[in-house]
Order: structure tokens, then C-alpha cells, then sequence
């Protein structure tokens, strides 16, 4: 009867003592704050994120071409962001995440339509259909759906394995540059500041995700870890390599993994 009685009490006395340690005034520090600390360090690596293609569209209006660049990786971008603005609508406590997916679409959306303006006929009558299906008719069926067809938990639940699976595919892009850095040998298409920011970015929100216990999060950015590392380990190895001469007119080593082709005739099997 004793040992029951000091058993049920353990787990009081932990969270007494938690309790007591995070509200000590010589510590001024509590689980929301950590939470809003990696929350506010995860926006601000991912805002570099967002933003790091301003180079590759001030070139696109600089030459009123959108040359060989493609616009898929914006438009899923978008795709993600705006599920995931819908996603931390719907869940209360997630206004950061929130925030920065609201801007992250509005960023996205100008890359869109600066691509739209510049492509040539027949691109961008391709990314015209890729904006209709990917950036209108997949959100507004997730909407119809997911608002009236679902209710409480399960809406919440639902929409969170949307958007792990849609920032998973994101997260995966990466490796049409990590082929060409293994085949070539160079860091040449792979800058160090984007899969910095990459690993970085992820790390915080899967701090963040902990906190806030909400695993869409913590699992579409644990992939995004890996990634991360791998990259990183890859850098590590060949950064001292010669880059080897390009054919390619454009300046690939300024666009970064996001700014090329997914699919061309070299990679159309990854």
C-alpha cells in the first residue's frame, strides 16, 4: 500500500518540481517560451529560405526569360505553404508556423506570377495547367473537404498528414543536386548557404514540434534533417574538389538545387 502511495506521487512531484525550476525567477524561462524561441529561430532560417531565389528572378526580368529554369519547385512550394496556412488555422497554438507559411505563399505566389509574365508560349502554358491543378483545384478540394466533410480532431489530423507528405516531397527536391554533386564531384550545384539553412531551418522546427507536440511537423521536418545532414556530409567531402567546366550558359552555381530543371534528359530516372 505504501510503495502505491510513493508511486502515484512521483509523477506529481515531477511536474512540481518542473514547475517550480521553469518559473524560478533567476530563469525567466517556461516550455511556451522555448517553444517561440524555435519557432522565431525556424521562420527566420526559412525566410532565407524563401528568399533566396530573388538572384534567379532579378536575372528572369533582367532578360524577360525565364531561360531554362522550371516553375515546379514554386508552384509545390506554394502548394505547401498555402495547405499549411490552412493547417495552422485549424490548429489552435500554431501562430508562428502559421505566419511564416502565410508569407512563404505570398513570396511563392510573386515567383509564380513573374514566371507566368516571362516563360516562353508553350512553358507557360505548362505552368498555367501546373498552377490550376497544384495551386487551386488540389487546395479548394483539401478545403471542401477537409471543412465539410471533417470535423474537430480528425480535420486536424487529416490536414497535418497533408501537409507532412506535401513538405516531404519539398524536402526531397534536394536530390536532383545531390546526384549531380556526387556524379560531377563538386559542390558546384549545391551552395552551402541553402542546405545551411535547410538542416538549420528543420532543426528549429523540429524543436518547435516537440514543444507544441504536433508531429506533422516534427516528422515532415525530420526528413528535412537528414536531407540536411546529407548534404552538408557531401559538402564536406568536396568542397575542396576543382569544379569542373559547365556547359550551361546559366550561372547554376548562383541558382542553387531550387532554382533548377527537375527533369531533363540527364536525370529523367531520379
Amino acid at each position: 500500500m505504501v510503495g502505491k502511495i510513493r508511486s502515484s506521487k512521483i509523477p506529481y512531484l515531477y511536474l512540481s518540481l518542473r514547475s517550480v525550476f521553469f518559473a524560478h525567477p533567476r530563469f525567466f524561462i517556461n516550455m511556451g517560451s522555448l517553444g517561440f524561441l524555435a519557432g522565431v529561430i525556424g521562420s527566420t532560417l526559412t525566410m532565407f529560405f524563401y528568399l533566396s531565389p530573388i538572384k534567379t528572378f532579378a536575372q528572369i526580368v533582367k532578360h524577360r526569360s525565364t531561360e531554362e529554369f522550371e516553375s515546379l519547385p514554386y508552384v509545390s512550394t506554394l502548394l505547401t505553404t498555402s495547405v499549411g496556412v490552412y493547417y495552422g488555422v485549424t490548429k489552435p497554438g500554431l501562430y508562428l508556423f502559421t505566419m511564416i507559411c502565410a508569407m512563404g505563399a505570398l513570396i511563392q505566389l510573386v515567383y509564380v506570377v513573374l514566371f507566368l509574365l516571362y516563360a516562353p508560349p508553350k512553358i507557360r502554358a505548362k505552368t498555367a495547367i501546373l498552377v490550376g491543378v497544384l495551386n487551386v483545384g488540389f487546395p479548394v478540394a483539401v478545403f471542401l473537404i477537409a471543412q465539410y466533410g471533417m470535423h474537430g480532431d480528425l480535420r486536424i489530423e487529416v490536414l497535418g498528414l497533408i501537409r507532412a507528405g506535401l513538405s516531404t516531397a519539398m524536402f526531397a527536391s534536394p536530390l536532383v543536386a545531390i546526384k549531380r554533386v556526387v556524379t560531377a564531384k563538386s559542390v558546384e550545384y549545391m551552395p552551402f548557404l541553402l542546405s545551411f539553412c535547410l538542416f538549420t531551418s528543420s532543426v528549429a522546427w523540429v524543436w518547435y514540434a516537440i514543444l507544441v507536440q504536433d508531429l506533422s511537423v516534427a516528422l515532415s521536418n525530420g526528413v528535412g534533417v537528414v536531407l540536411g545532414t546529407l548534404q552538408l556530409l557531401l559538402y564536406a567531402i568536396y568542397w575542396r574538389r576543382e569544379v569542373l567546366p559547365s556547359n550551361n550558359i546559366l550561372d547554376e552555381s548562383d541558382a542553387g538545387w531550387q532554382h533548377k530543371p527537375l527533369l531533363n534528359e540527364d536525370n529523367q530516372d531520379v
